[in-house]
């Protein structure tokens, strides 16, 4: 027997002042059973820093053929493609070919900067790739089933707040 999806709930207010962009998000998310809640929560901050009304999860995990987030232009375009984790040249490859913009986050820092010095001679010849590694120790402790959380971003460090805590999350380029 299959272990279901978990679904969570998340009520979402984002004040980017890198991009002025002010916004509340309401959104019913998945959780696959295989993923853990800091790369869920990893999701969730890889949405806050490019939030709009276009992007959307997809079915992530489960297809090969979608990123985990998109944006999608009125015509059907990929406008944005995002992914996460060490992932593999093909995989890279197909994303960068089909979309306009494509940024993988990664999150594990050991993890991340082998795979990185590994592919970073093929990952060159892709002008629209941009990778990121987001530094958020502690994330996993705000994971719950429903959540209102608030998020500021501002000079590129996003701050997090619900009604139990906050964060500060970093955001480095690579």
């Amino acid at each position: 027997m299959a272990i279901n999806s978990t679904i969570v709930k998340v009520s979402l207010n984002i004040t980017d002042m890198d991009r002025q962009y002010y916004q509340s998000h309401y959104l019913t998310l998945a959780k696959h059973p295989s993923e853990n809640d800091y790369r869920f929560m990893i999701r969730l901050i890889a949405f806050m820093l490019n939030a709009d009304e276009q992007l959307s999860f997809t079915k992530g995990m489960n297809s090969d053929d979608e990123a985990e987030l998109w944006q999608k232009s009125l015509t059907g375009e990929i406008d944005l493609w995002i992914d996460f984790g060490q992932l593999d040249e093909k995989r890279v490859r197909k994303a960068c070919g089909r979309a306009k913009k494509v940024i993988i986050y990664t999150y594990h820092q050991g993890k991340a900067k082998e795979w990185l010095h590994k592919n970073k001679d093929k990952f060159q010849r892709f002008n629209n790739l941009t990778i990121c590694h987001i530094e958020a120790e502690g994330i996993d402790a705000m994971m719950k089933r429903s959540m209102q959380l608030q998020c500021t971003i501002q000079d590129g460090e996003i701050y997090l707040n619900d009604d139990d805590s906050s964060l500060t999350v970093t955001l480095e380029n690579s």
